[in-house]
Formats: C-alpha cells, sequence, structure tokens
C-alpha cells in the first residue's frame, strides 16, 4: 500500500471529484483504501483499526454524509468504457448472508451465491466486460414485496413501514423485479434517448449478456429490444420456439365475415428439440478464449467445447407479431459436449444475422468475468461485510468497493505506470 498509495489518491480523486468538499474526498479515499488492505472483515470497525483511525469517521461519511454516490458511480463507468473499452453489459445479482431481519431488503430468498434459500439480501449489478477485465458500474438492492408496504399484508403493513423508516428508504422505492431493476440501470448508464428523462451517463450502446433467471423473462427481452440493445441471454431447453422457416397461414376467405387471420397453425416445438433435430452435423468446435489452468494434455488452457446456431422464433403469447402474424427471428447457440446425448447449455441472440458463430459464442460464455468479479469483491474488497442498517449506506458501500476494484484492474493492467492525472 505504502507504493501504490499515491496512484490510490489519484484514482480516488479521479472518481471522487464531483464531490464537493476536500473532506469528503479525503475520507473516501481513506475507505477504499481500508477495502484494500489486508485482513478478513472490511466492516466499518476492522477497517478502521487497520487505518488508525475512529470507526465513526468511516460511518458518518458511509450513511449520512451528503455526497452523491451515483456521481462516482457515473465517474468509474466513463473510466471503464475508456480503459477496459467493454464488449458487452452482463447483467446479475447476488446474495448477501445475513442475520436477523433489520437490514434493509434482507428476506429468506434463493440466491445463487448461497446456492439454496437463505437469509439474505440481494443486490442486482450491470458490469462492464471484456476478455481481459470487468467493472462492476451500477447497482440495485432488491426489495422483496416484504419490504413495500403498498403490496404487503394489511395486518403487516405499520412493521414495514418502520423498517423500511429505520432503514431510511425512500417512499418512491418499492418492490421491484430484478429484470425490471436491470432495464431501469441500463436506462441510467445508456441515456435519455433509452428512457431516462433526466439524462443517462451516456455509455455506448453494447450487447446485453445474461443468464436464465433474466432470458426467460419474455419481458425483459422485450425490454431490450425495445431500447435498440442487442443481447445475448441464456434460456432454458423448454422455452417455446418455431423453426424461423415457419410461416403464418390462414384459410382461404369465404367471403363471409371478418377475413381470417395469419397465425402458426402448429404447436411449437422447444430449444432442445430445434438443437437435437439439427443434429450433430451442424456443430462446429469452438475456443473461446485460454485460462490459466495449463497441463501437458492442454498446454494452453484452451476452454474448447462444441456448438450449433440456429435461426429460430421464439414463441410466447406476449411477442408482438408483425402484421402478417410473423414472430420475429433471432438466433438459437447451442452448447453440445462431446460425449454428452444431447445439449447443455442454450442461449438466445439478436445479434445480427451474419454474426460469425465464434462471436456468438464469445459473448455467450463472457460471463465468466462476473464471477472472478463476484470472487474479488467479496473474498478481497469485502463487498458483503457491510453491517449497517442503512439503504443509503449499502448503496454507498458497494460503489466504493467497486471503485476499490476498478483501482486493482488499474494496477493488474500496468503495475508501474504513473497514477492517472
Amino acid at each position: 500500500m505504502e507504493q501504490v498509495r499515491p496512484r490510490l489518491v489519484a484514482f480516488a480523486g479521479e472518481m471522487l471529484g464531483g464531490l464537493a468538499r476536500s473532506d469528503q474526498r479525503a475520507k473516501g479515499e481513506l475507505y477504499v483504501r481500508g477495502l484494500m488492505l489486508d485482513g478478513k472483515r472490511k466492516s466499518m470497525q476492522p477497517m478502521a483499526a487497520r487505518l488508525g483511525v475512529d470507526h465513526q469517521q468511516l460511518q458518518q461519511f458511509v450513511t449520512s454524509s451528503t455526497w452523491d454516490h451515483v456521481e462516482v458511480r457515473k465517474r468509474l463507468a466513463r473510466w471503464a468504457e475508456s480503459f477496459i473499452e467493454p464488449r458487452a453489459y452482463v447483467i446479475d445479482d447476488t446474495g448477501f448472508p445475513k442475520d436477523g431481519s433489520e437490514s434493509p431488503g434482507v428476506a429468506r430468498m434463493y440466491s445463487g451465491s448461497l446456492g439454496k434459500v437463505g437469509n439474505c439480501q440481494i443486490g442486482v449489478s450491470v458490469h462492464a466486460v471484456t476478455d481481459w477485465a470487468s467493472a462492476v458500474i451500477d447497482w440495485r438492492l432488491f426489495l422483496p414485496r416484504s419490504w413495500d408496504d403498498t403490496v404487503a399484508d394489511p395486518e403487516e403493513s405499520p412493521e414495514v413501514r418502520r423498517r423500511r423508516a429505520r432503514s431510511g428508504i425512500p417512499v418512491e422505492v418499492g418492490h421491484r423485479e430484478k429484470w425490471r431493476q436491470a432495464l431501469d440501470m441500463l436506462d441510467e448508464i445508456l441515456g435519455d434517448e433509452h428512457g431516462d428523462e433526466h439524462g443517462g451517463w451516456g455509455l455506448t450502446d453494447r450487447p446485453v449478456v445474461a443468464d436464465a433467471g433474466y432470458g426467460d423473462v419474455t419481458e425483459f427481452r422485450l425490454g431490450l429490444t425495445g431500447r435498440g440493445l442487442s443481447y445475448v441471454l441464456a434460456a432454458k431447453a423448454t422455452t417455446s420456439a418455431y423453426p424461423a422457416d415457419t410461416a403464418p397461414t390462414a384459410p382461404p376467405y369465404t367471403g363471409r365475415g371478418r377475413a381470417p387471420v395469419p397465425r402458426y397453425r402448429n404447436a411449437p416445438t422447444n430449444l432442445a428439440a430445434l438443437a437435437i433435430a439439427a443434429g450433430r452435423g451442424r456443430l462446429r468446435r469452438i475456443t473461446w478464449r485460454h485460462g490459466s489452468r495449463k497441463n501437458t494434455r492442454n498446454p494452453t488452457a484452451a476452454m474448447t467445447s462444441r456448438f450449433a446456431a440456429l435461426r429460430i422464433r421464439p414463441a410466447n403469447h406476449h411477442i408482438p407479431r408483425d402484421p402478417d402474424g410473423t414472430l420475429p427471428e433471432c438466433w438459437l447457440i447451442a452448447e453440445w459436449p462431446a460425449g454428452e446425448p444431447e445439449p447443455t447449455d442454450y442461449w438466445l441472440s439478436t445479434l445480427p444475422a451474419d454474426t460469425p458463430l465464434r462471436e456468438l459464442v464469445g459473448l455467450a460464455k463472457i460471463r465468466w468475468r462476473i464471477e472472478h468479479d463476484y470472487r474479488e469483491l467479496k473474498d478481497g474488497l469485502g463487498l458483503d461485510h457491510f453491517e449497517g442498517r442503512s439503504y443509503l449506506g449499502w448503496h454507498r458501500h458497494v460503489t466504493l468497493t467497486a471503485v476499490a476494484q476498478a483501482f486493482c484492474t488499474l494496477l493488474r493492467y500496468d503495475p508501474k505506470a504513473p497514477a492517472p492525472a
């Protein structure tokens, strides 16, 4: 830390430059430095002890000081766009295990990071991602229905309002599905042309990538398309679809009554059946990246599997049709590893019809960077160590943790480079 401190001061100054007061910028750098120091726990008291300061300084800065964490995220996002030059925006969410019931948004919920139902908070995040680096650029704390007094049981509403008031949750913030929160964040980072009447951060449109928890939500896919954003989204094998060459038809008009409307006369099949019907002959072996676990059998640590890409038409009653009744067309990407009786993974993509298979696969697999992000943020930088009960404090903590991770990325890329101007 002694060696990199001047660079950290400069980087934190760049990220916190929108804070009006110099003491707030100094405390922000102090907090980020505390997250980066050795030590298992990164809650306020252990961090303050390592830093040699009163923990109330950190607590006051995070929970009650007047500074805008959204401005910090905007600066971080613009840094990531320039420094990382991301290929995609990846949507994901992660669990924050908790004891008790007073932390904002805490409830018994399924968490992928826990692998089970547990008492936790869930944060939804947007990451700017490329093959060599990534940065988490926006966050939302998910509030389950039990934290929204407008939808809770009337008998429980007074207790819900008490918990909300204790946590400082704004009146306008209520239960909102994770996929809707993801769209809200995309509107925020991309700009007013995507629906943010206050003006966004001005980042460049890029493909959106997410797991099946988002890809299986038709409204989410339609929301991306309505914003002019292409996507590569994981989907379940059972997702309904037609082959691309299937067309709606109408019986001959008899001249009586209303003319029949074109529609698909047969029931749709699903992604698994379409991929299996295409057969193994459509498969191509693709290497999407090289890892670090080299051995004599795989000296370059090549990550390789077999993939096929088919043009299909997802079928769902929510999907709007063209005037002639035609469903929109998109890619189905299927991974079918050698030795498996059928494909193991599926993605839907609205990238152009001439997109090479290697590019489709590369984007489908780029979510590995998010696992790296969460591991570094949690194991190294204390993302899930915040013990406060403040809604605002949670958002500030995760924002400063993201700044710490971005600085680590800067050091890994060029450990001897001078500090940013």
